[in-house]
């Protein structure tokens, strides 16, 4: 394991450093409390699945890791090109199946990908070859590593799915060292009639067993292949129009399944970022672009659209 990577863990339970003094292949152990944690598959466990367990099904259910396509949202999304992180510390707040992590391992940064769900297990396997990347099982809620100790961080579609974005948000916002960057991406709120459906159609979808809602999903994802349909009924109830069949039945997946989903606007994340002492705070817009696109996504008619910051910490 990467021991100076391993470094940066702290214990879930008093916040001191974990023993990585030596190569650990089974347990890390705290030394303040006595607490012991264990590593499993080269994973250390920091946390229990609680809240994620959707995630975990998704992410090693499906291969959606497109390197071409994760480059240029990558790019989009946190505002930084992946060849300029070289040698840089960054913390992936959210890893899901690492298909980030590995893009930025592959340029030759420093990795620490932190995630809650068994998606922990994919993103190891995708990311064994580059020795410079470490995942890590651990809550976004009660992160368990050092602060003000990266270069950048970054959460990409993940804090909407905690039971407090906010807290969350703050959370990985103190992992910021100061003149580093943070980047976040959240689900855009949409107009109170498509709030209303989405939340309806997801009291129902969030109750139904992996194996009923994922055969609902693929028809979903049938609708999405028809043109006209994957871009005018998606504006009602939200169903991928992704080219790709895999990320199509995935990204329904990912929408309809997590018990949490929060939506949020363009003037709220510009108040977290300040609170938590962020300037040269910006925002990031979708790479989409058009006359109608632009009118739909400003007046908040574009459901599973985002709202995108990033700024640089004090």
């Amino acid at each position: 394991m990467n021991l100076p990577l391993m470094s940066l863990l702290r214990c879930p339970r008093c916040r001191r450093p974990l023993d990585a003094e030596r190569d650990p292949t089974d347990r890390l152990n705290c030394r303040s409390c006595g607490t012991s944690f264990p590593i499993e598959r080269g994973v250390p466990r920091l946390a229990g699945e609680t809240y994620s367990a959707s995630f975990g099904r998704q992410w090693n259910r499906y291969d959606v890791a497109r390197p071409d396509e994760d480059e240029a949202t990558f790019r989009i999304k946190t505002g930084v090109d992946p060849r300029d992180l070289a040698g840089r510390l960054v913390l992936d707040a959210g890893c899901g199946g690492g298909r980030y992590a590995r893009l930025l391992g592959q340029h030759g940064a420093r990795v620490l990908g932190v995630d809650l769900s068994s998606a922990v297990d994919k993103a190891a396997e995708l990311c064994a070859s580059f020795p410079e990347v470490a995942i890590v099982q651990g809550d976004l809620l009660d992160l368990p590593v050092a602060e003000e100790a990266f270069d950048l961080v970054y959460s990409i579609g993940v804090l909407h799915h905690t039971p407090d974005p906010r807290r969350a948000f703050a959370q990985i916002a103190r992992r910021v060292k100061p003149g580093g960057r943070l980047a976040v991406w959240l689900y855009r709120r949409n107009t109170p009639p498509q709030e209303w459906l989405n939340s309806g159609l997801r009291a129902v979808s969030t109750r139904l067993p992996a194996p009923v809602l994922e055969p609902i999903c693929a028809g979903l994802g049938a609708l999405g292949s028809i043109p006209v349909v994957n871009r005018t009924f998606n504006k009602l109830a939200n169903f991928s129009n992704h080219p790709d069949w895999t990320l199509r039945v995935c990204d329904n997946f990912d929408w309809y399944a997590p018990r949490y989903q929060s939506h949020h606007t363009p003037a709220e994340l510009r108040r977290w970022f300040e609170e938590e002492g962020f300037a040269d705070i910006q925002e990031l817009l979708p790479a989409k672009t058009g006359r109608l696109y632009d009118w739909a996504y400003r007046h908040d008619l574009i459901i599973g659209s985002g709202v995108n910051f990033f700024g640089v910490r004090h």
